[in-house]
């Protein structure tokens, strides 16, 4: 059970980092600890055993999370007057940033919005701007609903075991 245990607490790291890495699916990896710390059969502080409902909730969860996750940075790019090419520079501006972290994908993100808003929809200056303002807040809020899940699933494999 010890193996399981840290494997538990593995996933749950790699979880919290993949919510912040793009590529690295965080809430999935996550929930995975939590279902290494089920079979490891932990306790919490008042010796109760982790639930399969409990389990089967935070399943719901990561896969409300995991979709929301691609609907969201849509969504804002949207309301901002952005494009499927500012989106999609926006994702390629944030793999392209992943070189210079945290920096990179933060100005990655944006730049890539914008040139794509900019050059291939033939946007103005101004409306490019409000496309990638909005593809960043939808990486942000994306990446956000990720990092609160996939740390509220960590606390619960370090409680259970």
């Amino acid at each position: 059970m010890t193996i399981l245990a840290i494997l538990a607490v593995v996933a749950g790291v790699v979880g919290i980092v993949g919510s912040v890495v793009p590529g690295l699916p965080g809430p999935p990896i996550s929930w995975v600890g939590l279902l290494l710390a089920y079979l490891a059969k932990g306790t919490n502080g008042a010796g109760d055993p982790m639930t399969t409902k409990f389990l089967i909730i935070w399943l719901v969860i990561t896969v409300i999370v995991t979709i929301l996750d691609y609907v969201i940075p849509a969504y804002f790019t949207r309301i901002t007057g952005g494009t499927k090419a500012s989106a999609r520079g926006a994702i390629a501006g944030l793999f392209i940033g992943l070189f210079v972290p945290p920096i990179g994908i933060i100005v990655g993100t944006l730049l890539g919005a914008f040139l794509a808003d900019f050059f291939i929809e033939d946007k103005g200056a101004w409306q490019s701007f409000k496309a990638s303002i909005g593809a960043f807040l939808g990486f942000l809020g994306g990446t956000g609903i990720k990092l609160i899940s996939s740390g509220v699933m960590m606390y619960y494999i370090i409680v259970y075991l």
